[in-house]
């Protein structure tokens, strides 16, 4: 018996099959979420404590089998040959178990210590099926059993089973025969042969099974052959030439053969360890697919349940941030408050850095109600199995674009009806199996049309299309999915053509009723996860983010010219207060240098004010007992007229610092980057001002219009819109609705965001492909903007003309797209998987 007290086990499984119910009902709350290095695969890692001592769980991806297609199915393969655990926990669903048995047999073969839990037991008795767990373990020659993992049934019975089953590892399990592959056995002995003449290999890897893995051409064989085989090139012609002869003998290639049979013993196994009752009788499931799945009625089932998503993720949670946002700027207020205090004009640079370095967090985490929910809700969906029905529904069409049916809450998130948001948009690419089209959906979920981008296209279509309001704002909301397609068809094609692809099994699951616990304990796992990782790197590129907008400054002659207005500003204030009022009892404050304090603290009161905060009048009076009088309107004549006059003075300071933060971006390097971009941006018909509201709108979208607002300032004195002072500083430099058709279609395919920028690095988990958002995205915009712009000059195209031609074509290039063969569909398709 193993001495070990604390041992490592492993929970495999097919997706849906209760693991991660089992895991929980194992290991409780003491778990956590980590990546397996290298990869962006999830690593759900808890413990529990029996008579023994302490167990260690891993949860492992869900997979089908224990090949090399998919990312799932290495980290899981890997970590069972590198890890060595002590013992492998097989969940299966008792309701569908000759499925499930495929991935027994491959365990078994690999020569691992498996349980084997039969869960979600209830459900096959529900559905007529009774199974004999003695026989079961009799026939498979392995601890079995029964569990109902949301239940917390037979949590005992299984903790007994994994602690004797690891306490004989030490014994060196010996893979087992327990497929008998008849007519191709020959041919598996005598590659095993040859395979174990490689001294150390068996310690790595069972014989038999490296030679089944080699028949079945499996590429991490082939590798795993080579790095450790002195002969590997005469094995591997050994292995072609078995192959060809076994082919040509039994017209049927080994890997093919090789299912039949795994596949026939399942069928076996069933049918002497299940008895079927009620045969012929609809289940639950089934007739609810009936509807779900119903090619009239599935259509409309979807889009109510994405909506429903949709409204109480993103529109209720969104409520939810009243709420938050105001812990977060009481966060803030209290990091301002150590700071060093703000200048008169100009704020010291420690100050503004740590606060810009703040306010890019709270921008963050200000979307943590809504990933709680949209995960929570996402986890509904997985556990109810109707988030495999939705990629069923969609997957086909998605599919001639090289996209994934799970695609589809994604596009939804990131805001295919207007007001939707990148970031949850990317995070929910996370369940998308196939990695190239989840790298094409993490692309393209930007081009979306998210509720920052609203305010421009707003303004836009407003001061050149107020006669189309509405056939411009349908342009904008179904141009940016016919782009997303063309764009997805080229990256698969192209860019992505040589990532995986793996044959995907669509399974339709049971329906299970999802449990709260489960719910939250999910979301709260990856809202956690999240904030992790943002919170990390976030801190690197806000900084880098701030210089690029605050550096070199603004020259130093200009903030004299600035600090002049100030003085003056100032000067005339006491003289007005003098001439008003006379002698008052606060000239000690307003007649010296303590003014300049009492302004900045007056605007402080203002900003606490407006923001709603309780107590702000107790604190200030506490804080600033002489200055209160002045700031809150005090009781006498005095402080009430130089309350009124504070608030003018008050003005020119905002004033002032908002001419010197225009002027610090046109000088700083984003700024001077806007000037040089002019040559080549002048055919998308921007100029240096567009190009600095698109270049700062990169940090957040609604930066863009903020930025144009800060710039186009003439006539805001008056009250003018900035509708109207675009409009008419438009007209004076030449602005056309073309131009603005080219600015439209360019923010619709421009890079995203800085936080949409930061979840690309963390769901890809690669610079390169962060970097190739940004790029790719952004030489595209400018070429489809330089062509309309300029296109449309050369042909004389007023605004709706191009509009509505380049509409026509889009168009029709993603109808024909549809059409244009996809590289993968040389490789085996997708298997729809019906329940038996």
């Amino acid at each position: 018996m193993s001495a070990k007290r604390t041992i490592l086990i492993g929970l495999a499984g097919q997706q849906n099959s209760g693991k991660s119910t089992i895991f929980n009902m194992l290991t409780g709350a003491s778990q956590h979420i980590a990546n397996y290095p290298g990869v962006t695969v999830d690593k759900k890692v808890g413990y529990y404590r029996d008579s023994t001592g302490r167990v260690e769980v891993v949860d492992l991806p869900g997979t089908y089998s224990l090949t090399s297609y998919s990312l799932e199915e290495r980290v899981a393969r890997d970590f069972l040959r590198s890890e060595k655990p002590d013992a492998i926990v097989n969940v299966v669903d008792s309701s569908q178990l000759k499925r499930s048995l495929y991935l027994t047999f491959q365990l078994l073969e690999m020569g691992l210590p498996v349980v084997l839990a039969c869960n979600m037991v209830d459900v096959a008795e529900a559905h007529g099926q009774k199974l004999d767990v003695n026989m079961l373990a009799s026939t498979l020659g392995i601890p079995v059993v029964a569990t109902v993992g949301r239940r917390g049934t037979g949590k005992a019975e299984l903790r007994e089973a994994i602690r004797a089953r690891a306490s004989l590892s030490a014994e060196a399990e010996q893979p087992r025969t327990v497929v008998a592959y008849e007519a191709l056995e020959p041919y598996i002995a005598a590659i095993e042969k040859r395979v174990a003449e490689a001294p150390g290999l068996d310690l790595l890897v069972p014989s038999r099974w490296l030679a089944l893995k080699l028949l079945e051409e499996d590429a991490e064989a082939t590798r795993l052959l080579e790095e450790n085989h002195p002969d590997a090139p005469a094995v591997r012609k050994l292995v072609r030439t078995m192959t060809e002869s076994f082919e040509s003998e039994m017209n049927i290639s080994p890997a093919d053969h090789i299912v039949t049979c795994r596949d026939a013993l399942a069928a076996q196994v069933v049918a002497a360890c299940v008895q079927q009752e009620l045969r012929g009788r609809a289940t639950f499931s089934e007739k609810l697919d009936r509807i779900v799945l119903n090619r009239a009625l599935a259509p409309f089932v979807l889009v109510a349940s994405v909506y429903l998503i949709y409204e109480l993720s993103i529109v209720q949670g969104y409520e939810l941030t009243k709420y938050t946002w105001p812990a977060l700027a009481w966060f803030r207020d209290v990091v301002a408050s150590v700071l060093p205090a703000p200048g008169l004009v100009e704020d010291p640079m420690l100050r503004s850095l740590v606060l810009w370095m703040v306010d890019s967090a709270n921008t963050l985490l200000n979307y943590v109600p809504i990933f709680f929910i949209l995960f929570a809700l996402i986890a509904a969906l997985e556990d109810s199995g109707y988030m495999a029905r939705i990629a069923f529904i969609l997957d086909r069409i998605f599919h001639s674009f090289g996209l994934h049916g799970q695609s589809t809450l994604p596009f939804i998130l990131g805001g295919v009806f207007a007001g939707g948001c990148a970031v949850p948009g990317v995070m929910a690419t996370k369940g998308i199996p196939d990695e190239r089209s989840r790298l094409a959906t993490i692309l393209t979920v930007p081009f979306m049309n998210c509720l920052a981008k609203v305010p421009l296209y707003t303004l836009l279509v407003n001061i050149y299309f107020a006669a189309h309001k509405s056939w411009a704002m349908l342009f904008i909301s179904t141009i940016t999915i016919l782009m997303a397609l063309i764009i997805a068809k080229f990256l698969t094609s192209v860019v992505l053509r040589g990532k995986e692809t793996a044959p995907f099994v669509m399974e339709m699951p049971t329906y299970h009723l999802p449990t709260i616990m489960s719910m939250l304990r999910r979301a709260f796992d990856r809202t956690w996860q999240y904030i992790k990782k943002v919170g990390t790197i976030v801190i690197a590129v806000a900084v880098c983010v701030y210089v690029l907008l605050q550096f070199p400054g603004v020259p130093a002659e200009r903030m004299d010219a600035y600090e002049l207005r100030m003085d003056e500003a100032l000067a005339e204030f006491r003289a007005d207060v003098a001439a008003a009022l006379g002698e008052t009892p606060y000239d000690a404050i307003i007649q010296g240098e303590r003014l300049e304090e009492l302004v900045v603290v007056y605007d402080s009161y203002r900003s606490a004010k407006l923001g709603g905060g309780s107590g702000v009048d107790e604190t200030f009076e506490q804080t600033y007992p002489e200055y209160y009088p002045l700031i809150s309107r005090g009781d006498d004549d005095a402080s009430k007229q130089i309350n009124r006059q504070l608030r003018g003075l008050s003005n020119t300071r905002k004033s002032i610092r908002r001419e010197i933060r225009s002027e610090q971006i046109e000088h700083s390097f984003f700024g001077r980057l806007g000037r040089s971009l002019e040559p080549v941006t002048q055919f998308a018909g921007f100029d240096w001002k567009v190009n600095i509201a698109l270049i700062s709108s990169f940090a957040a979208r609604e930066s863009s219009v903020a930025t144009l607002g800060a710039i186009f300032q003439e006539g805001a004195d008056e009250g003018a819109t900035l509708e109207q002072r675009m409009a008419a500083e438009g007209e004076q430099e030449g602005r056309t609705p073309l131009g603005a058709l080219a600015l439209i279609v360019f923010f619709a395919l421009y890079p995203p965001c800085l936080a949409t920028t930061i979840m690309v690095r963390v769901q890809t988990g690669s610079y390169k492909w962060m970097l190739f958002s940004i790029l790719f995205p952004t030489a595209l915009g400018l070429t489809v903007a330089s062509a309309i712009y300029t296109g449309g000059n050369l042909l004389g195209l007023s605004g709706i003309q191009a509009m509505a031609g380049f509409y026509g074509l889009a168009l029709v290039t993603a109808i024909g797209l549809a059409f244009v063969p996809d590289p993968a569909w040389k490789a085996p398709h997708t298997t729809y998987v019906e329940q038996s």
